[in-house]
């Protein structure tokens, strides 16, 4: 990598890297012994000893220079903010347009010197055109970029058509060569290439969480989930699949030679200046392979507890099962639920420099700062219950297990909690009370698990109603026996209806609805002795415990979704028995 970027940069990228753990004392000594002799810059020096990353050499360096650093060479183009930037004033000043967003007002622009006033002064005539064009004033935000990179993606991204429409326009018209898509390195001018890079980058600016490649008899149907619904976006001819599908292998790093066997990759590209991951599978059917891309934005995957979405209670609530020093906490629900996102965000509230926090992932979504994350393999026999024995002669404070799915997994956690570590994981249950019967068939005795169990958490995730565009009414006599409402209280509640803003959909963005059971000596006693359903739920209301229908009726009365969406997603039937 190019670490010329600023001379203040190479001043402190000592400083820096020591300051964030990457290198120590001793190493920073030895390069510093190198650079007399070789007179290179010590960021090269670094690198060359291997003692840092080139990612952890850029992200110093940007941290050294006061700027957010961007990795050009794994990006991927946003038509809007090249529109916006002429490529001469791009080359002239080492400068490059990454996106554009008119609603929050910014365009991210990354260069190898950001704090270059004529550049700043160039490009101002510009900002003011696209401020007309938004209606609202747009500011420039700057990111740091070596300016080898910077040329390079000014080479590859423009004069060239980057719309979906226009590309498949273009396709019409030309041959495929299939064999030029095989090759890892294959230009960027070739319109499939730039096609995928366009639904993956259009995916990602409508906030999906994975993008579904559905071969039929005649077409390919492409649909992205949204706010955890299926939604249809574009059909293309199937003559194009088999192109789109070798250059997603080939990013995906798949065989692209096997076409019988279900295969996973994964993918990396920054797009809109942030990094994106991609979580590919591949499955065979009997009109062509069926390909899902599950998108892992780490912006959106770690939140802070208290925007969780928990009311004051059930916050006070969790904070007091985290306060106990040992035990297993288990978060609940069905797969798209939001576990892990809940697990980081307890992880990210707990992680500093007195803990050691390792966790097993299937596989590692998001990468979070001093801690030690590892992947199940089972090419190499790692899976959860082995994983979890390895971890303890890891010397840790705080173990991350990403699943409990059979009896070995879920008595290596106890025994772990037992030792005396925090021990966090998921179960696949519908409840935070029928978690307790799940251990039972996993073959864990009563009394070992009650009394080692910190907490249970249950969640689920609706859509929240578009707030531009959501309708009150008066509900229903049905619907006020199901929310309890006193006949006769005036109540409004609301509904979808859509607007653009929305896309037509009436929802807008997801918030979580949760469940919170925490094991008191009282709960442990009761399990102990295996108490019935109904004296488990009695005891647990009684005791701060919120069921998932009745916070999600809470959501309802705040206006935040609708009735018919908590349904979707939890059982009822209860109530209206009741």
């Amino acid at each position: 990598m190019n670490t010329s970027s600023t001379q203040i940069a190479h001043q402190r990228i000592g400083e820096v890297l020591i300051a964030r753990g990457q290198i120590n004392d001793d190493q920073l000594h030895i390069a510093l012994q190198r650079q007399k002799n070789d007179n290179k810059p010590l960021g090269e020096e670094l690198l060359d000893l291997h003692f840092i990353t080139e990612q952890a050499m850029r992200d110093a360096v940007s941290e050294a220079a006061g700027y957010k650093s961007i990795d050009l060479a794994g990006s991927v183009a946003n038509a809007a903010a090249l529109a916006l930037i002429p490529k001469t004033i791009a080359i002239k000043y080492a400068l490059f347009p990454v996106s554009f967003d008119p609603a929050a007002g910014h365009l991210v622009i990354v260069a190898s010197n950001p704090d270059d006033i004529l550049a700043r002064d160039a490009i101002a005539p510009f900002l003011v055109q696209a401020s007309t064009m938004a209606g609202s004033r747009i500011i420039p935000v700057w990111r740091i970029a070596p300016s080898a990179e910077v040329l390079a993606a000014i080479d590859k991204f423009y004069d060239h058509e980057l719309s979906i429409e226009g590309i498949l326009f273009e396709l019409e018209g030309g041959e495929l060569d299939l064999n030029a898509l095989t090759q890892a390195g294959v230009s960027y001018s070739h319109p499939i290439v730039r096609l995928t890079d366009a639904i993956l980058s259009d995916a990602v600016s409508r906030n999906a969480s994975d993008i579904h490649f559905e071969p039929e008899e005649q077409f390919l149907r492409i649909r992205y989930r949204i706010d955890g619904v299926l939604r249809p976006v574009r059909s293309l001819s199937k003559t194009h699949w088999m192109a789109i599908l070798v250059r997603l292998k080939v990013m995906s790093g798949m065989n692209i030679a096997e076409t019988r066997a279900p295969q996973d990759g994964r993918v990396s590209l920054s797009l809109f200046g942030r990094q994106i991951d991609f979580r590919a599978a591949s499955h065979p059917t009997i009109h062509g392979e069926n390909f899902v891309l599950r998108i892992l934005d780490r912006k959106m995957g770690i939140v802070s507890l208290d925007k969780l979405g928990m009311t004051d209670t059930q916050l006070v609530l969790l904070e007091r099962m985290l306060e106990r020093p040992e035990g297993i906490l288990l978060v609940t629900g069905p797969t798209g639920s939001g576990k892990t996102t809940t697990l980081y965000s307890i992880l990210n509230h707990l992680n500093n420099d007195t803990v050691n926090i390792m966790t097993l992932e299937d596989p590692v979504e998001y990468p979070l700062p001093l801690t030690r994350q590892t992947s199940i393999a089972e090419t190499v026999k790692l899976d959860f219950s082995n994983g979890i024995r390895s971890l303890m002669r890891q010397d840790p404070d705080i173990i991350l297990v990403g699943e409990i799915r059979d009896h070995d997994t879920a008595e290596m956690a106890l025994r772990a909690a037992m030792t005396g570590h925090q021990v966090f994981s998921t179960l696949h249950t519908n409840s935070a009370i029928s978690s307790i019967s799940r251990l039972h068939d996993l073959g864990i005795v009563d009394d070992m698990f009650a009394s080692n169990l910190i907490g249970i958490i249950a969640q689920r995730l609706v859509r929240k109603l578009c707030p531009l565009c959501k309708a009150g009414y008066e509900p229903d006599d049905t619907e006020r026996e199901l929310m309890g409402i006193i006949p006769g209280t005036r109540m409004m509640i609301y509904r979808p209806t859509g607007c653009p803003d929305c896309d037509h959909q009436g929802y807008k963005g997801r918030l979580a609805i949760m469940e919170l059971l925490r094991f008191d000596h009282g709960m442990v006693e009761l399990v102990t002795r295996r108490a019935g359903l109904k004296e488990l739920t009695d005891y647990a209301q009684s005791h701060h415990f919120t069921p998932l229908s009745e916070d999600g009726i809470r959501r309802v009365k705040e206006g935040l979704t609708s009735l018919h969406e908590v349904r979707r997603v939890v059982d009822f039937s209860e109530r209206m028995a009741e």
